[in-house]
């Protein structure tokens, strides 16, 4: 059966965006490998069981104005991505004392209890326990 493998997002720097996906979320990271020329194939993921792997980010450093432009919104503003967790009251914890920014505090919905951060660009992600 297919499965969406990776999801591309457009960030400023490497670096910066590896430190905080690995360093505040609490991804792995997967791949880093120079491509030359100042690029790089990073990608980064959730932990998990590496028989049933998550879907990953590629994190692909802009070029140009137009991708720049994109960056931190590349949802029009609207939640990007969707981080699902078992415990949503102790990732909250870990990330918020890792300096993840929450825009809302914990609320209970239909689908789960849900949490809205932003990455350090601006995009948007949901953190959800699923009911």
């Amino acid at each position: 059966m297919p499965r969406i493998g990776l999801v591309t997002l457009v960030v400023a720097e490497y670096d910066e965006a590896i430190a905080f996906y690995r360093d505040r979320v609490g991804f792995e990271l997967v791949e880093d490998t120079d491509l030359g020329e100042g690029k790089r194939w990073v990608v980064v993921a959730p932990p998990g069981d590496p028989a049933q792997p998550s879907t990953g980010l590629l994190l692909a450093k802009a070029s140009g104005l137009h991708q720049l432009a994109r960056i931190g919104d590349q949802a029009g503003g609207r939640v990007a991505l969707f981080l699902m967790t078992e415990d949503l009251a102790a990732d909250h914890a870990r990330m918020s004392a890792a300096g993840v920014v929450f825009v809302e505090t914990p609320r209970t919905e239909a689908y789960g209890t849900v949490a809205v951060f932003e990455d350090l660009y601006g995009t948007r992600w949901d953190l959800i326990q699923p009911v």
